[in-house]
C-alpha cells in the first residue's frame, strides 16, 4: 500500500508506553491469531513483517499483521494492566498459543524487546523487535463509507473468486471488479480463459451514485472469504482511498493495496445469443465429469462434452491413462453440439453453486458456453462464461 512506510511509529498514540502488560483468554487470543495467518509475511526480506504488533489499551488487546500489500487489525477483549505496545513473531506464536491449556495468558514486554508470555505452569520468552520498525497503517476514512451485507458479499466471492487469473503478467486480471450502483452490486473475474459474472439485485447502498468501480486483489478477495466465514457480523463496512481499500468487519479491519488499471471490457464478453439451453442435474454432471477428468490430458485437463436430445456425454481420452466415457440425462431436444471443455473449469463452477440443477447455454463449437443455476432468485443473477477448447 503507497501509505505504508517502514520506520514510522504506529499511530495509535494511546499505546506509546514502553512497558506493556496484559491477561487475555487463551481461546479469545487463537481466535484472533488464526484468523490473521493468511496475511503474515513467511518468507520476506523486511524481518518485522513475520512479527505481530500487539497495543494494549483500555481493556482491548489489538493486533496487527501486515505484508505491505495486505494488513489486518484484529482485537479482543484483556485485562490491561499496563498500556503499552509491542511486537511478537507470528507463526512461533501462533504455534506456540494453540498448545497451551485453556486458561489465562499473561503476556509481559521485558527489556530489549524480549515478551514474556505466561499460562499455568508454562513460562516463555521470545524475541520480539523494536516497535518503531513495525510499518504505519492508514487510517478508516471518515467518508465515503458503504454498507454492504456481509452474506451478500460473501456469495458474490465464492462465485466468482476462482476465476481469478495467477498469472502476475496479467496484473488487471489478478483480482476481480466490484460494481457498487445505488440498488446493485456486482463482481466479475476472469483469467482470459473464463468469466464469472454475479450480479445482486434489489439491495440498497445509500451513498453510491452512478457506478462506484473497484478492483480487488486476489489475496484481499481469499482474506475476505474467510473472515466472513468466520464472523456473525451483518454488514461489512466498505470503503477506499487513492491507493488503499477498507473492509471492517464487526471489530476486524482488512486494508488492501488497490490494483490499478483497466478491467476488461467484460460485456463485451457475456454471450448474447445463446439459444441452445440445456437443463442439467448439477450433481450427477458434477460426478460424470469428476471420473472422466481422471483420464483427460494433465495438462490441458480437456474434455469432450456433447450435447444431444436426451442426454449429454462426457469423454476424455490420453494416451498414458486410458479413456473415459459417461452419459448425464437431459431434457434437452435440440440438434447435437460437440465441444471441448477444460474440466476444472466446469467443476469450479460447479463447487461454487448450492443448486440442483444448472443450464448450459450454447451457440455453436466455436463460440464461449455459458454456465448458471436453472433455478434463481430474480434478485440474483449468476453466469459462468467459458471458451471452448480445440479437440
Amino acid at each position: 500500500m503507497a501509505t505504508t512506510s517502514i520506520g514510522t511509529e504506529s499511530s495509535t498514540a494511546a499505546v506509546q508506553g514502553t512497558s506493556m502488560e496484559i491477561t487475555v483468554s487463551k481461546l479469545d487470543l487463537l481466535r484472533e491469531l488464526t484468523a490473521t495467518q493468511g496475511v503474515v509475511e513467511r518468507k520476506t526480506t523486511i524481518p518485522i513483517l513475520s512479527n505481530y504488533l500487539f497495543e494494549a489499551a483500555g481493556d482491548r488487546l489489538s493486533l496487527t499483521a501486515t505484508d505491505l500489500d495486505l494488513s489486518l487489525r484484529t482485537s479482543c477483549d484483556a485485562k490491561v494492566k499496563k498500556e503499552g505496545s509491542c511486537t511478537i513473531p507470528a507463526r512461533k506464536l501462533h504455534d506456540y498459543v494453540k498448545l497451551l491449556p485453556d486458561a489465562d495468558i499473561t503476556i509481559k514486554l521485558l527489556e530489549n524487546h524480549w515478551v514474556s508470555i505466561r499460562c499455568g505452569r508454562s513460562n516463555t520468552k521470545m524475541v520480539g523487535m523494536a516497535k518503531s520498525n513495525f510499518p504505519s497503517l492508514p487510517a478508516f476514512p471518515t467518508a465515503g463509507v458503504v454498507k454492504i451485507p456481509a452474506q451478500v458479499l460473501r456469495g458474490l466471492i465464492a462465485r466468482t473468486g476462482f476465476a481469478i487469473s495467477n498469472e502476475e503478467s496479467r496484473y488487471t486480471l489478478n483480482g476481480a471488479l466490484m460494481l457498487l450502483k445505488p440498488e446493485s452490486i456486482t463482481m466479475v473475474a476472469t483469467d482470459g480463459h473464463r468469466l464469472a459474472h454475479c450480479e445482486r439485485a434489489g439491495e440498497k447502498f445509500e451513498g453510491v451514485s452512478g457506478e462506484l468501480k473497484t478492483l480487488v486483489p486476489k489475496k484481499a478477495m481469499d482474506e475476505l472469504k474467510s473472515l466472513l466465514d468466520s464472523t456473525d457480523a451483518e454488514e461489512v463496512e466498505f470503503a477506499k482511498d487513492e491507493s488503499t481499500l477498507f473492509f471492517r468487519i464487526g471489530s476486524r479491519l482488512l486494508t488492501s493495496r488497490q490494483l490499478t488499471g483497466q478491467f476488461p471490457n467484460f460485456e463485451a464478453v457475456l454471450p448474447k445469443d445463446n439459444s441452445k439451453i440445456v437443463p442439467l442435474n448439477a450433481d450427477e454432471l458434477n460426478a460424470a465429469i469428476l471420473r472422466v477428468a481422471q483420464f483427460a490430458d494433465e495438462r490441458s485437463r480437456a474434455i469432450r462434452v456433447q450435447f444431444g436430445p436426451g442426454e449429454v456425454k462426457v469423454f476424455s481420452s490420453s494416451v498414458e491413462t486410458g479413456e473415459s466415457e459417461e452419459s448425464v440425462p437431459t431434457e434437452y431436444a435440440g440438434p447435437e453440439l460437440e465441444i471441448g471443455f477444460n474440466a476444472q473449469y466446469l467443476l469450479d463452477f460447479l463447487r461454487a453453486i448450492p443448486h440442483d440443477e444448472v443450464a448450459f447455454a450454447l451457440k455453436d463449437q466455436k463460440s464461449a458456453g455459458e454456465m448458471r443455476p436453472a433455478s434463481e432468485e430474480a434478485k440474483d443473477h449468476y453466469r459462468y462464461v467459458v471458451m471452448p477448447m480445440r479437440i
